[in-house]
């Protein structure tokens, strides 16, 4: 659990599961499935299916059956929308680094 001093803007603004969920999926290029996804971010695996139906809904990923296996892909729209979620995480840990100087 995090104390007061640990928390981060990213925390403040934005929900930090779904963020860390697409950040993961734009900067690794190895498959994932949910579970492996929801280990990756600290999350159970209910929660996680829950996020991922509703990027699905929102069209951020696509999930592509191989066998057993449901593989989580980002979309064009998710791949962007991953893209800026990182930029701004950069601009929230420089604000805070500054805040810390």
């Amino acid at each position: 659990m995090e104390d007061n001093t640990e928390k981060r803007l990213l925390h403040f603004f934005l929900r930090r599961k779904p963020v860390m969920m697409l950040v993961k999926l734009r900067n690794d290029d190895k498959p994932r499935y949910a579970s492996l996804l929801a280990k990756e971010v600290d999350c159970t695996y209910s929660h996680t299916v829950r996020i991922l139906q509703i990027l699905e809904k929102n069209k951020l990923i696509e999930f592509d059956k191989k066998g057993r296996l449901k593989l989580i892909r980002l979309t064009p729209v998710g791949r962007d929308v991953g893209s800026h979620m990182e930029q701004l995480i950069r601009l929230f840990n420089k604000a805070e680094m500054a805040r810390r100087k």
